[in-house]
Order: structure tokens, then C-alpha cells, then sequence
């Protein structure tokens, strides 16, 4: 299965969960006693704050992905140069060089977008996946703020 369809499943059923959520915080506001209301409301509460969680979610695949397919048709996209496992992973050591060198190339170019996006991937690699996601964000954030006035999709 594909991170994509996972993704896709898992919002299916956060969306499905958040609707029998709503239906029972409808049902506890029936009941007109106060600890029923205050236990309907958090049921409101807490499926808008997955839906919300979501929707960013979406929108850093989106913005990233626009940013992997426009670094691809410059041909700018890091290269898989990392030596492997018999099992198939990557060696840390190898992955430690790319990174060392994918963050002298972001220190050397601060305001390029391309460098970060490089070096959010080089933190997958890595397996820092937190610090992955923060690189990236601030490459959509750099990109955002290169682009000519109303061009953003």
C-alpha cells in the first residue's frame, strides 16, 4: 500500500469517526442536562480539530509535491546517491555524508528554496522525519515568497 492511499484511508475514517462524533454530541446537547451539553460540545470541539489537522496535513503534500514536480522539470531533484544494506537500508554513514553536504549547500544559499527541499530530503534519508517536515515547510515558505503575485495555486 502506498503512502497515499494510507493517507487517503485514514482520512476516510477520521471523516467517518468525526460524523458518528457529531451525531453523539447532538444527542448528549439533547439531553438539556449540563454535563450532557458541555460533553456534546467537546464532541464538536474534538472532530474539528482532526479535520483541521488534516487539511494542513493535505495542504503540505500539495505544496510539496508542487515543489518536487517544478525541481524535476529543472532537473534539480536529489539524486539517490546512498549505499544500501544486504536488506535493503540505508547505510547511516552514507547518509551522514549527503546530509553534510546538502546542509553546506543550504548555509552557502539561505534564500533558495531548491537547497532546502534538498535538505528536507536528506533529513528523511536521515530518518529525522520531524526536522524533515520543518525543512521542507520553510523550502514552501522560501518558494512562496519567490513567486511573482498571484501565481500560488
Amino acid at each position: 500500500m502506498t503512502s497515499r492511499t494510507g493517507f487517503f484511508l485514514l482520512s476516510a475514517a477520521l471523516l467517518l469517526v468525526s460524523l458518528i462524533c457529531i451525531g453523539e454530541g447532538v444527542q448528549l446537547i439533547a439531553t438539556g442536562k449540563p454535563l450532557g451539553i458541555g460533553l456534546g460540545v467537546c464532541a464538536f470541539v474534538i472532530p474539528a480539530i482532526g479535520v483541521w489537522f488534516l487539511r494542513q496535513t493535505m495542504r503540505f503534500g500539495r505544496a510539496s509535491e508542487r515543489l518536487a514536480k517544478e525541481l524535476e522539470a529543472e532537473g534539480g531533484l536529489p539524486v539517490d546517491e546512498l549505499r544500501r544494506t544486504a536488506g535493503g537500508r540505508i547505510d547511516r554513514a552514507s547518509a551522514d555524508e549527503v546530509f553534510a553536504r546538502r546542509k553546506a549547500e543550504a548555509e552557502a544559499a539561505p534564500g533558495d528554496w531548491r537547497v532546502f527541499f534538498r535538505l528536507a530530503v536528506a533529513y528523511a534519508d536521515a530518518g529525522d522525519t520531524p526536522r524533515a517536515r520543518k525543512t521542507m515547510q520553510h523550502a514552501i515558505k522560501l518558494h512562496g515568497s519567490t513567486d511573482p503575485i498571484g501565481s500560488k495555486s
